[in-house]
């Protein structure tokens, strides 16, 4: 783990595009859980109380790197539960470059990221206009990390 790195904070919402009993919702105390326990690089994993994030993650690694990971960890967390890990999983985000309201869990300089369950991960991004949304980005603004890489 690189030390020299400044501490990474991702903000995460979940969207679960598969509709599958083999694919349950999570309980986020139990997704926090496991994402930390299933990665040796994710810090800590806090739940929060809002209407659209559910967890904020620490890492002292670069925001690339540590999407890979979440995105690695989620993978595992739902073989561990037994549940389906046959679909794919994106980590979408973006860093927020301007002020945020006070007590807004998605502060400057922290990454918004959209954990999105998906059979088809080209629909699924031509739906929200991904390529759109990420052009008005800077380059080292934007993440988008797949479980099929």
């Amino acid at each position: 783990m690189d030390k020299s790195f400044p501490m990474t904070t991702f903000i995460l919402s979940h969207n679960l595009q598969v509709q599958s009993k083999d694919v349950p919702p999570f309980e986020t105390q139990v997704l926090a859980d496991g994402i930390v326990s299933n990665s040796s690089a994710i810090i800590s994993a806090t739940v929060i109380q809002h209407p659209h994030w559910i967890i904020e993650l620490t890492s002292n690694l670069p925001p690339n790197d540590m999407a890979v990971e979440l995105v690695k960890s989620w993978k595992q967390l739902r073989s561990k539960l037994g549940q389906s890990a046959d679909h794919v999983i994106l980590a979408l985000g973006g860093r927020k470059d301007s002020l945020a309201a006070p007590g807004a869990p998605l502060q400057e300089g922290f990454w918004g990221v959209d954990v999105v369950e998906t059979h088809d991960e080209e629909a699924f991004l031509q739906a929200i206009n991904w390529d759109a949304l990420k052009s008005n980005r800077p380059e080292d603004g934007v993440f988008e990390i797949s479980s099929n890489n």
